[in-house]
C-alpha cells in the first residue's frame, strides 16, 4: 500500500502554544465552540475544560459526568438554536447539553431502556437540531439506540433495540442533511455491524436503511462526502484496520492503516494507530471526497494523510502534513479548526498542543528539499469570523 508525499507537504516541529490538563488525565476529545475550545478528560476526573480560543488560557471547567465521558462534540444546531453547542454522553447514563456562557448543563437526558438506566457510549444531534440520538452498552441481550426530542428531554421518544447486538460505540447523523430527506443516523457496534437508520421512523422494522457486516469490533466511523452521488462511510476497528463503504454500505476497501508508509534514507513515516478522521472544507478540487485521516506514532507524532479517490481500492495514499516533537506517547484526540488554520491535539501525556494547519489547497512555497519546515510562528486571522492573533509561547 503506497504512501507518497504531497507536493505541498509540510513538517511542523513546534506548536504555537501548549497547555496541560491539571488532573494529569488523558485528553479524550476536543471541540470548538464560539469563543472557546473544550477538552474532555479521562476517569477518574471526568472533567470538561474550556480554553480561550485566543491564547489557550483556561476559562472554566465542569464535572462532565459521574462516570467516564464517552462522547463530547460540538453540534451546529440544537433545538432551534443556530450556534455551536457542546453535547456529551457518559457511562452515568446521561446526555448533557452545555451552556458555554454559564458552564452548566442546560438540558439533560437520561438513558432509559426497558425501565433500566443504561450506560451511554455515544451520542449526536441531527442536522436540524431536533433529534438527539445515543447508543447504549450491552445489557443482557440488548443494546439500544435511544432517541429524544430535545424540547421534551425527560424520557426517550423511542427506543430501537434490534439494530445492534453489542455495545454501540458511535452514532453520527448525516450533516448536512437535505431538507426533503429524513434524518439519517450512522451507527456502529462491537457486533461488527455498520448500520444506517431513518431516525424519524418510530417503527424499528421500517427504520433500518442499510447494513454492512465488517466481521470485527468497530470502534470509530463517520461520513465521507463526495463531489457527486450519495455520501459514503469510513470505519476503523480495534485492531487498526480501516475500511471504506458506499452509501449502501457495500465495502470499497479494507486495509491495515499501518500499511501506508514511507521508508527513505532522508525521511520515514510509519503509522502506529488511527487518531481520527475529519471532513475537510478545503479539500482540493482534484479529489472526489473530503476525508482526511489523522494517524499517530507511538512517539507522539501526528500525520495527515488523504486519498485522491474514495471509490478506487488501489488508489495511493498521500502524506499531506506532519506535526512532531510535542507529545510523549499516544495522541488520543485531534481537532482541525479550518476556519482559523489551527490544529489542536490532545494526548495521554495530558498535553494540549495548538499547531499551524494551513488548508490543503494553500499552494504555499516549498523549501528546496520539498519539505517546508514550520515552527510556532504567530498567525493573523480574520476578526470578522472571530479569529485572533496567536503567538508562540
Amino acid at each position: 500500500m503506497s504512501l507518497t508525499e504531497s507536493p505541498e507537504f509540510t513538517a511542523t516541529s513546534r506548536p504555537i502554544t501548549s497547555t496541560a490538563l491539571p488532573s494529569g488525565a488523558y485528553v479524550l476529545s476536543l471541540a470548538a465552540l464560539q469563543s472557546s475550545y473544550a477538552a474532555s478528560s479521562s476517569a477518574p476526573s471526568n472533567t470538561i475544560y474550556f480554553y480561550d480560543k485566543a491564547n489557550l488560557r483556561p476559562v472554566a471547567h465542569v464535572v462532565g459526568h459521574g462516570e467516564a465521558i464517552t462522547t463530547m462534540r460540538a453540534v451546529p444546531h440544537f433545538a432551534g438554536t443556530a450556534r455551536e453547542t457542546l453535547v456529551s454522553s457518559g457511562k452515568d447514563g446521561l446526555v448533557k447539553v452545555w451552556d458555554e456562557r454559564t458552564g452548566a448543563a442546560a438540558v439533560q437526558m437520561q438513558g432509559l431502556a426497558a425501565g433500566r438506566k443504561r450506560a451511554l457510549l455515544s451520542c449526536d444531534v441531527s442536522a436540524n437540531g431536533m433529534t438527539v440520538a445515543a447508543g447504549t452498552d450491552l445489557q443482557g441481550d440488548d443494546a439500544s439506540l435511544l432517541y429524544w426530542d430535545p424540547r421534551n428531554p425527560a424520557a426517550p421518544l423511542r427506543v430501537h433495540s434490534y439494530t445492534h447486538s453489542d455495545d454501540i460505540t458511535a452514532v453520527h447523523f448525516l450533516r448536512p442533511s437535505p431538507a426533503h430527506l429524513p434524518s439519517v443516523l450512522l451507527s456502529i457496534s462491537s457486533d461488527g455491524l455498520i448500520s444506517t437508520s431513518n431516525a424519524d421512523e418510530a417503527d424499528e422494522d421500517e427504520a433500518g436503511l442499510h447494513v454492512g457486516n465488517w466481521g470485527c469490533s468497530v470502534a470509530q466511523a463517520g461520513w465521507v462526502h463526495g463531489r457527486a452521488g450519495s455520501p459514503g462511510v469510513w470505519a476503523a476497528s480495534d485492531m487498526e484496520t480501516f475500511s471504506a463503504w458506499s452509501g449502501e454500505l457495500d465495502m470499497v476497501y479494507d486495509i491495515d492503516i499501518r500499511q501506508p508508509s514511507i521508508h527513505r534514507q532522508d525521511f520515514t513515516w510509519m503509522t502506529d494507530y488511527l487518531v481520527g478522521c475529519h471532513n475537510s472544507a478545503s479539500i482540493p478540487a482534484s479529489r472526489d471526497n473530503d476525508l482526511c485521516v489523522f494517524a499517530g506514532s507511538n512517539e507522539g507524532d501526528i500525520a495527515l494523510i488523504t486519498r485522491t479517490t474514495f471509490s478506487d481500492a488501489s488508489a495511493p495514499w498521500t502524506l499531506e502534513r506532519q506535526w512532531t516533537n510535542a507529545h510523549v506517547g499516544v495522541v488520543r484526540s485531534v481537532l482541525w479548526d479550518e476556519q482559523n488554520n489551527i490544529l489542536i491535539t490532545g494526548g495521554e501525556d495530558s498535553r494540549i498542543n495548538v499547531w499551524s494547519a494551513p488548508p490543503l489547497s494553500s499552494g504555499e512555497p516549498q523549501s528546496p528539499s520539498g519539505k517546508r519546515e514550520s515552527g510556532g510562528d504567530a498567525m493573523d486571522v480574520d476578526e470578522d469570523s472571530q479569529r485572533k492573533r496567536r503567538r508562540a509561547d
